[in-house]
């Protein structure tokens, strides 16, 4: 009875051994193969940032170029040109005004076209001038007297022009004129230009000239 007691619970024993030993050794598989999991998940991981790496390189770079190319057209010489350009001067922009030059006799007259705006304009070419009421034709420029620059006014600034109204000899042609008006270069708008001072000037219709706008009060090349 004792021997075969002792042999089953030897037996006993024996299987339960067997049963942890089982058990332990699948327990440390299944930690086992957790373990590969996290590194499974570590490499996928790893390769995934690899690949974002390299796709966000390219994707980069490609943006980097487009916002670069972008910036260089918008800062080109188209835009600089646009945001340097200087309006020409209209008629609210400026006060026209005569006076007599040299004389007597009285030859020429001079008009000045003061800037009166709070911005900076071109008085571009001459004065486009009707001394006659009536008279559709406008007064002759001088192209020797055209300035090598842009005629560029700032606030307050005058710009001139010089305006012969005859040869200087006594003529039953000459007309004696008050006021008379101009348009400028660019604007459509008339401007009555007021000469009556001194007792009005006399205009002799076919010798007249007049000079473009320029800076200067007087310069050689206005010697007509």
């Amino acid at each position: 009875m004792n021997a075969s007691r002792r042999t089953a619970l030897f037996s006993v024993a024996a299987s339960a051994a067997l049963a942890l030993s089982l058990t332990a050794c699948q327990s440390g598989e299944g930690a086992k193969s957790e373990g590969a999991a996290p590194v499974g998940k570590g490499t996928a991981s790893a390769s995934t940032p690899a690949g974002g790496t390299s796709a966000g390189n390219d994707t980069g770079a490609g943006a980097g170029t487009a916002v670069a190319t972008t910036h260089k057209t918008g800062s080109g010489s188209s835009g600089a040109n646009k945001g340097t350009a200087t309006p020409l001067c209209r008629a609210q922009d400026v006060k026209v005004s005569s006076q007599r030059q040299d004389g007597p006799p009285y030859t020429h007259i001079i008009l000045t076209a003061r800037n009166t705006s709070n911005h900076r304009c071109e008085m571009a070419g001459f004065p486009h001038i009707q001394f006659i009421e009536g008279h559709r034709q406008d007064v002759p420029s001088v192209t020797k007297s055209k300035p090598a620059a842009p005629t560029v006014l700032n606030p307050g600034d005058p710009a001139f022009a010089l305006v012969k109204l005859s040869d200087g000899g006594v003529d039953e042609d000459n007309e004696v004129v008050n006021a008379f008006q101009l348009i400028l270069q660019g604007d459509s708008t008339v401007i009555a230009v007021n000469s009556s001072a001194g007792g009005g000037i006399a205009v002799d219709l076919p010798k007249a000239l007049t000079g473009y706008w320029t800076t200067e009060l007087r310069n050689g090349a206005d010697d007509f």
